[in-house]
């Protein structure tokens, strides 16, 4: 019985520091990630050239470390299912807006974010994507709550 129970203790230490190690969080990003898929995306006459952020990783470390992004670029969060999405600017520095979107591409709501900021921006409502320009990029267009961006992300299956 002694031999069952030392096994036993063994599985169950083996089996805690597998977990323990499963769920540490990733070693930090250092540095921008730049490598990601793109995707092209409109909003009326403008262009829209997006990095898409698909993976937990990917959507955590999302623009940080970024020192500047072209005025034509951004960043598409994409999720699987439709909640309330918060985002928040810690290690990112650039003054950035996130578009909080619905699946058929209309903009829910806006939210001006600042840099280095833990403050938290959400969705008004659930929502599977959120794209991240450069502020004032949506204001200086025109583009509100209530306008549909186009592109391949919104189209029905």
């Amino acid at each position: 019985m002694a031999a069952h129970s030392s096994s036993t203790a063994s599985i169950r230490i083996l089996a805690s520091a597998l977990l323990l190690a499963l769920s540490a969080p990733a070693p930090a990003q250092q540095g921008p990630q730049l490598n990601l898929p793109r995707v092209e995306l409109s909003a009326g006459m403008y262009r829209i050239d997006a990095q898409v952020a698909l993976s937990d990783a990917e959507r955590a470390t999302g623009l940080m470390h970024r020192r500047d992004m072209p005025a034509h670029e951004g960043m598409l969060f994409v999720f699987e299912q439709p909640a309330q999405q918060c985002f928040w600017m810690k290690n990112t520095l650039l003054p950035l807006t996130a578009a909080f979107v619905a699946d058929d591409g209309s903009i829910v709501n806006l939210a001006d974010m600042k840099p280095q900021s833990l403050d938290s921006h959400c969705s008004a409502k659930p929502v599977r994507f959120v794209l991240e320009m450069n502020q004032g990029w949506f204001a200086q267009r025109g583009i509100k709550p209530g306008f549909k961006l186009q592109g391949t992300p919104f189209r029905k299956p």
